[in-house]
């Protein structure tokens, strides 16, 4: 036993001193046709969308040269040799990447189809330049639910994407609206993963975020994806679709803070009678339907929470490329108070099982 003992732990020390291969696993881009889409709803409705002020405007319409906006856009164009270096001078081996917000969504179910195709051909094409360093999930109109599970099930079936990114809201819906039950359907039935990626707050919840710059990363963002997962939650959409598999960026959006409060009070009501009961507590959900990466997040007692709460089966690392810096993301794995296994298992080996990479 203490032979075995010494050689485990021979083994850990080998790990720890060995190039450890690093996943990104929410990572942006754009394309010039996206650009130019979201740039003429913007102005031509300018009130339409809190997106519209907190990112199409500030980072597409003439940025200040020199300027963080001016760089972002730069960046999400970018998917050769500025996104290859800086992944280079990090220590990046692969980015998974996913359109920016607001996607496709933004737009009339038509023109977000078509955008949707033209989105993940671009994406695909992207990948086969350079298969090693790039995987990706594909976008689709989820209020073109017959186009959207075609597109779907091409992205996967002859384009190779890995999953799906989902903007959040579409329509100021969420995905537990029966609407987009072919949608789910789909995404269980490929078994891929949907990225419920944040988006600013939808219209009918927008207005205190107008103020103070709310909208956005800082605070309304989360507010707004957390806000979508708990939706699918107590709704009872994991009771329907038990495979289904969402993954939530940013620590899980705030969702691991909640967690004991969402299982006590879903108990309370329904036992009450204000909830139609589900088969599992919250908590168990989230364990079972859900994965969370560290995009952004880069602090170590919110990880330690996610850990107990998620389980480190269910967590992957992610920059949030090119709004976070890729250096620091690195920085904060390999600093974080975790075992060389466990490191493993956040820098890539949850990533290759969640989306089935190479």
């Amino acid at each position: 036993m203490l032979g075995a003992s010494v050689a485990s732990r021979e083994a850990s020390a080998q790990m720890a001193k060995a190039p450890m291969r690093k996943i990104a696993t929410e990572e942006a881009f754009a394309t010039p046709e996206l650009a130019k889409a979201w740039l003429e709803i913007a102005r031509s409705e300018p009130n339409s969308s809190l997106d519209i002020p907190t990112g199409i405007l500030s980072i597409f319409d003439n940025p200040r040269p020199g300027s963080n906006q001016d760089r972002f856009r730069r960046q999400l164009l970018d998917v050769d040799a500025e996104r290859i270096r800086d992944m280079d001078e990090a220590g990046v081996d692969m980015q998974l990447l996913s359109v920016t917000i607001p996607g496709v969504q933004i737009f009339e179910p038509a023109r977000a189809g078509e955008l949707a195709v033209t989105t993940n051909d671009h994406l695909a094409a992207a990948i086969a330049r350079r298969p090693t360093r790039f995987a990706g999930l594909a976008c689709f109109a989820p209020h073109d639910p017959v186009q959207a599970t075609r597109e779907m099930e091409r992205a996967v079936n002859a384009l190779g994407l890995k999953g799906f990114i989902v903007n959040s809201h579409t329509q100021d819906l969420y995905l537990d609206d029966p609407r987009f039950a072919p949608v789910l359907e789909a995404a269980q039935s490929l078994d891929c993963p949907i990225y419920l990626h944040p988006r600013a707050p939808s219209n009918g919840m927008a207005a205190p975020f107008r103020d103070y710059s709310m909208g956005g990363s800082i605070w309304g963002f989360g507010v707004e994806a957390g806000t979508h997962a708990v939706r699918m939650i107590l709704s009872g959409v994991f009771d329907r679709y038990p495979r289904l598999r969402i993954v939530l960026g940013h620590m899980g959006e705030a969702l691991p803070f909640w967690m004991w409060r969402l299982d006590h009070m879903a108990a309370r009501r329904a036992k009450d009678g204000r909830m139609k009961p589900l088969s599992l507590a919250p908590s168990e959900y989230f364990k079972r339907n859900f994965a969370v990466t560290t995009s952004g997040f880069e602090s170590p007692d919110v990880l330690d929470l996610v850990i107990k709460v998620a389980g480190i089966e269910n967590i992957m690392w992610a920059i949030d490329y090119p709004y976070e810096s890729s250096r620091d993301a690195v920085t904060f794995i390999e600093g974080a108070d975790l075992t060389a296994s466990q490191r493993a298992s956040i820098f890539h080996r949850n990533a290759v099982r969640h989306f089935r990479l190479s």
